[in-house]
């Protein structure tokens, strides 16, 4: 299958959203729950796996869905079609701060290993596959399991990056040390292992963990600021679960918990 060749716009700063230009007859896939807006004459349809030429027939599709499922998505994506006499517009939104990242799948060597929650949307034709890592270190360690996500083809693909996106090419040998939250997508020529932080003190009371991500080089690697567990770790220390409830919010009070000594009452 041909990959359909979109036309697309990013719009906003810290949260972004996407707006791709359909030509009639083309097509565009999304993530679940991702979709802002689309114009009158596309046509949604919900499917097993990504619709791509590698899922033709029953079984295809079958073992398509199951590759979602191992990456922790959703059994089915969503296709957005143009059935329209002439172009229209359809719209997908970043979940949390940060940015998108339109990647030309044919210009990174036909393929991109990526986070398995960090897809957007793409081209109709890219195959949403999985990708193995070999290493057992990086399986145990590496944040994200043994299975991150697989984009395959030439078309437009569309990922986001919490907080701020870094880019950057890495010469053969070069190696950058991650916190394995803040690594979001790389090219497969590039080697991804786990490294022990060195000492048990650093590790412990560092706040950065027992082990961190080496990528090195060849290739292009896309790092963010803003992991979306590093977010969600702030947010339940904040809220009423966390001990921080009270009339007083975000007081001096709250902070020493004499809210609940002293109570409510005003």
């Amino acid at each position: 299958m041909a990959m359909d060749v979109v036309d697309y716009e990013i719009f906003g700063h810290e949260m972004q959203y996407v707006e791709v230009e359909l030509d009639p007859g083309e097509a565009a896939i999304g993530e679940a729950g991702v979709m802002m807006y689309m114009q009158d004459g596309i046509q949604m349809d919900t499917i097993f796996g990504d619709g791509s030429a590698q899922q033709g027939g029953f079984f295809g599709k079958l073992m398509g869905a199951g590759k979602r499922l191992l990456t922790g998505e959703s059994l089915f994506t969503t296709v957005y079609h143009n059935e329209g006499s002439g172009k229209r517009r359809v719209a997908f939104a970043a979940p949390y701060p940060g940015k998108i990242v339109p990647v030309d799948l044919s210009t990174v060597g036909g393929t991109l290993i990526c986070q398995k929650d960090s897809f957007l949307a793409a081209a109709k034709g890219v195959s949403l596959g999985i990708a193995f890592q070999k290493k057992l270190g990086v399986g145990l360690f590496g944040g994200e399991g043994f299975i991150m996500q697989k984009l395959d083809g030439d078309g437009m693909a569309f990922i986001h990056a919490g907080g701020t996106l870094m880019e950057k090419t890495l010469a053969p040998g070069e190696t950058l040390r991650v916190d394995t939250g803040c690594v979001v997508a790389f090219q497969p020529s590039v080697d991804f292992d786990i490294q022990y932080a060195g000492k048990i003190k650093t590790a412990l009371f560092g706040g950065e963990g027992l082990f961190f991500a080496t990528l090195t080089g060849p290739g292009k690697v896309w790092l963010q600021s803003l992991p979306l567990s590093r977010l969600a770790d702030r947010i339940v220390m904040a809220s009423r679960a966390a001990g921080g409830g009270g009339k007083e919010g975000g007081s001096l009070l709250s902070g020493f918990g004499l809210g609940a000594v002293l109570g409510d009452d005003e």
